[in-house]
């Protein structure tokens, strides 16, 4: 494979026919394309930042294209359109590829604190600023994109101990109260939530802003502490370890320092996820986070994972669109799956960590099949 002029495609990527694909034939390419229209009619005004990998953000506008000129094509229409557009591309990362789930819980909430509504969900902060290394504090951790604003300068933001203990407390800063802490431990895990209030109404909370502080899994510290064993580990198996020892939630929750803060959001489709990284609400079953270092929003990608069930009959493979990312998703053939929204979906994602094949669709414009570089190479390579 050869990169077109002025693109720097990687070599992770290895062209593959479609058909040879398992279960590509099979898959509701219809649903596929709805996720990439909603990312095509947003990059029409907000191009996306190319990722590191080199999938060209303006390589991915003649397919965007298309895509706003098209509303409900069926599956075979749908199929097509993404043969036409792109060539498949195993990604060769040099280790299997790996897929987590997550979701968007459906938590009780309170608009006030009252009775058993006492563990708060946080605004940004006015005191928490971006950073960049052109501002950034000698001595703050490279890590950090966020700090706090003092009259001496910026510092290290108050990491989850420290907020839940108090720091910013009575400063008018929330949005809602929750009766778990552990509930509210997993918004902040999932980035989002519905609220169901007290008062009868609905909203949604999404991601603002964190501390800043490094991300810590707490499945992690549970396993390497022989609480619980590494093939049992999943948020399920999580919540019941919490529930067996009320007494040690502060031990293990602080041992993660990096803290979320949120904001509210509409929530116009009901069948549709919170707006995520890539500014478009998230498709349950079609949308997936990636590393953004690495990946272009936008991109297709299909993902083969035979362990991995819940999503329609049968292992998954399908077709799915990079929409979002997270601190804990690095690599190229890395992903965070979107389960949907609610408990069902909660029991889905929770118990996902398994290997996967990852192959991205690659715009074609980025792909010279045919070159004299890789006859050559063709020719002298032993048969």
């Amino acid at each position: 494979m050869r990169q077109a002029a002025g693109a720097s495609l990687s070599s992770l990527f290895s062209p593959t026919d479609f058909a040879q694909i398992a279960g590509w034939t099979d898959d509701d390419h219809a649903a596929a394309f709805s996720a990439f229209r909603l990312s095509a009619l947003h990059a029409r005004e907000n191009p996306y930042r190319t990722g590191s990998l080199g999938i060209a953000a303006e390589a991915l506008e003649p397919a965007s294209a298309h895509a706003r000129s098209l509303r409900g094509p069926d599956r075979k229409t749908a199929r097509e359109f993404f043969e036409r557009h792109f060539v498949a591309c195993r990604i060769d990362a040099g280790q299997p590829g790996f897929v987590t789930g997550y979701y968007e819980p459906v938590v009780r909430a309170s608009p006030e604190r009252e009775g058993r509504y006492v563990v708060p969900l946080y605004r940004r902060p006015h005191d928490l600023v971006d950073i960049g290394e052109d501002d950034r504090p000698q001595g703050l951790d490279p890590y950090h994109a966020f700090a706090r604003k003092t009259p001496e300068g910026l510092v290290e933001y108050f990491d989850r101990a420290a907020i839940e203990q108090g720091a910013l407390a009575g400063r008018n800063l929330e949005l809602a109260w929750l009766e778990s802490r552990v509930d509210a431990f997993f918004v902040h895990v999932q980035g989002s939530a519905r609220l169901e209030m007290t008062d009868g109404t609905e909203k949604r909370i999404t991601y603002a802003a964190k501390s800043g502080h490094r991300f810590t899994g707490i499945g992690g510290i549970l396993v390497a502490t022989g609480e619980i064993a590494p093939n049992d580990i999943s948020m399920q198996a999580i919540r019941a370890w919490f529930a067996a020892n009320p007494g040690r939630i502060d031990e293990i929750l602080w041992q993660n320092r990096s803290f979320i803060f949120f904001r509210e959001a509409p929530v116009d489709d009901p069948a549709l996820g919170p707006v995520a990284a890539a500014k478009v609400p998230l498709t349950p079953g079609r949308s997936i986070a990636v590393d953004r270092l690495l990946h272009t929003f936008s991109t297709p990608f299909f993902i083969e994972a035979p362990g991995v069930r819940g999503f329609g009959a049968g292992p998954l493979r399908r077709l799915m669109i990079a929409q979002d990312t997270g601190s804990a998703i690095t690599g190229a053939a890395r992903a965070d799956l979107f389960a949907g929204t609610g408990r069902k979906a909660g029991e889905i994602a929770g118990v996902i960590k398994n290997d996967a094949v990852f192959y991205t669709l690659v715009p074609r414009s980025l792909i010279l099949r045919s070159t004299p570089a890789k006859q050559a190479h063709d020719d002298a390579t032993p048969r």
